[in-house]
């Protein structure tokens, strides 16, 4: 009685007798190292919005995403939120966070001594306080000792190509159109980007986060290539009740005067 032949693997070439799979073709590219240890991220109650919006930055198909939406609705904290925890899932390598170096205020404090450090440090501060509320502390240490999070100016992004990274571009009503551009187009394999701007607090005269949010809002064809636009509404106001409702007065005073 003879003897079956064992069957081979579907498209698997055989080699000294071995099974070999077929090969990865994913894009060869370079990638740092991956975190060694799981984060413990804190979790908080999310509204509706808040859960559709991280749900969306996690989906291993979204590639950029153009968030608008009022003061409070927490666009930063859930975006750094997604961030950390693609990173602890080894999905991604780091997080950047970029921020344009524009003062809010119509009273500026001008020049600003110090090093580069000491001069960004007022910009990436929003991006530490969430760190600093979503994760342990030994944890943000370990985050900033390995140099996994870091900032960079806007205007040394040219050159710079990111695979695996995660980049959150905070305060984007505050960036020009060509900026934007040049933000976008340093996005490489394996890497998001979260534009986040509050289009009622606009300090800029040339802002390009309009344009750029009402030019890919709705269409069907640049969600196909993992690019989508999210708007939050004052009923995702998370920040206080009192915020909450000013943002309501404020606006309706604007109007009137």
């Amino acid at each position: 009685m003879s003897k079956k032949k064992p069957k081979k693997l579907v498209n698997a070439p055989v080699v000294a007798n071995q099974v070999v799979p077929d090969k990865d073709k994913s894009p060869k590219v370079f990638q740092r190292d991956k975190l060694s240890k799981e984060l413990h991220i804190a979790e908080r109650e999310m509204t509706d919005k808040q859960k559709e919006f991280v749900a969306l930055a996690m989906d291993k198909n979204t590639k950029c995403i153009v968030v608008k939406g009022p003061a409070g609705t927490a666009k930063t904290y859930y975006a750094i939120y997604a961030g950390l925890k693609l990173m602890s899932r080894k999905n991604v390598s780091d997080l950047l966070y970029l921020r344009s170096a524009v003062e809010c205020s119509d009273d500026k404090i001008g020049f600003l001594p110090g090093e580069k450090e000491e001069k960004l440090a007022p910009y990436i501060q929003p991006l530490i306080e969430k760190l600093q509320e979503q994760l342990p502390k030994a944890e943000v240490d370990l985050l900033i000792k390995e140099e996994r999070i870091a900032n960079i100016p806007m205007g040394y992004l040219r050159g710079l190509s990111w695979n695996a990274r995660f980049v959150v571009l905070d305060e984007a009503q505050d960036v020009s159109f060509k900026d934007l551009r040049t933000a976008i187009t340093r996005v490489g394999e394996f890497s998001k980007l979260m534009i986040l701007g509050d289009a009622e607090q606009i300090d800029i005269k040339n802002s390009g986060f309009n344009k750029l949010f009402n030019g890919l809002k709705g269409n069907e064809e640049d969600k196909a290539n993992g690019v989508h636009t999210f708007e939050f509404t004052d009923e995702d106001c998370v920040r206080s009740a009192f915020v909450k409702y000013m943002i309501k007065r404020l606006r309706e005073i604007e109007k009137t005067n």
